[in-house]
């Protein structure tokens, strides 16, 4: 005589569960999904002279990323577009390693403070995100230009007789991009840290481990759940950048992001510019896949 209830109470937090979970998928729908499936669709039809799409349905943009078409309509293997990937690739990951290795180091320092400096840290940390991303990348030019604060620096003490360029080049875009993206790193290692028994530190200190030990071996493994984390919001945003490629690059680097902007904007042309994107979303789902997989592997054997 009890089921009854039971198995009404069970319906009840379903749908309870549901409705709290419904807002969330409603967003992932409408701004996720949605625009996938446009741009998927858009990907295999034709592109219209003035922007836009238009029928008949084809593959010819995906075949335009592999091969390049002679005057007599045969195809050639061109991997311009597959550098221009590969450029991009090597440019996240190394803003995801350089926003490791430099976030770990702060995110302690800022958990191993008092109440009120982590919060004022915390403050500082944020502040970028108060700003345009647009201002803050064309603050680094006024920096980098060889009549630049850096340059006016490096002459002042004496180090430099001439301006070094820096602007303009793959160190600036790395430059760029460690900038705008070492916040995401920053923030998911410290709430991590934060929540870490410090007394695991001091035993270390007690068996006479030394920093680079106590680092290496107790802090950056406690650290791996927020690095995972910070690694998803630096990595693939940064794949897909392009504001700092066209501003500190001079759009004389390009990555994926600006490929795919041009081809939306000055080129028009929407069903390439849609095939990059469907093709730069696969492998970011191809990634994370292969990511989830290892860490279950990983786990299944520990």
């Amino acid at each position: 005589m009890m089921l009854a209830p039971a198995q009404n109470l069970s319906q009840r937090q379903r749908r309870r569960a549901l409705a709290l979970v419904a807002p969330a998928l409603l967003m992932i729908g409408v701004f996720m999904l949605v625009p996938m499936g446009i741009a998927m669709v858009y990907s295999f039809l034709t592109p219209d002279s003035f922007g836009g799409v238009a029928p008949p349905v084809t593959v010819e943009s995906y075949i335009r990323f592999f091969f390049d078409r002679d005057l007599d309509d045969t195809l050639r293997f061109d991997p311009t577009y597959l550098q221009i990937f590969w450029r991009s690739i090597f440019q996240a990951v190394l803003t995801t390693l350089a926003c490791i290795v430099i976030a770990v180091p702060f995110a302690w320092y800022m958990a191993t403070r008092g109440e009120t400096t982590r919060k004022i840290l915390v403050l500082l940390v944020s502040i970028p995100f108060w700003t345009n991303m647009l201002v803050r990348t064309y603050c680094w030019v006024l920096l980098l230009r060889d009549e630049g604060l850096i340059n006016m620096g490096l002459q002042a003490v004496g180090i430099t007789q001439q301006p070094i360029t820096f602007l303009y080049s793959d160190a600036a875009i790395l430059i760029g991009l460690i900038y705008a993206s070492l916040p995401f790193m920053i923030l998911p290692v410290y709430g991590t840290l934060e929540k870490v028994d410090f007394r695991v530190v001091e035993a270390a200190f007690d068996l006479y481990a030394s920093r680079i030990s106590i680092l290496r071996k107790v802090i950056f493994p406690l650290a791996m759940p927020g690095i995972a984390a910070g690694t998803l919001l630096v990595f693939i945003p940064t794949l897909g950048a392009f504001l700092q490629p066209d501003i500190l690059g001079g759009g004389k680097k390009l990555m994926i992001g600006s490929l795919i902007q041009q081809q939306f904007t000055s080129s028009r042309d929407w069903a390439f510019g849609s095939a990059l994107a469907v093709i730069l979303m696969a492998a970011v789902l191809a990634s994370l896949i292969w990511a989830a997989l290892k860490r279950e592997r990983m786990e299944q054997l520990g």
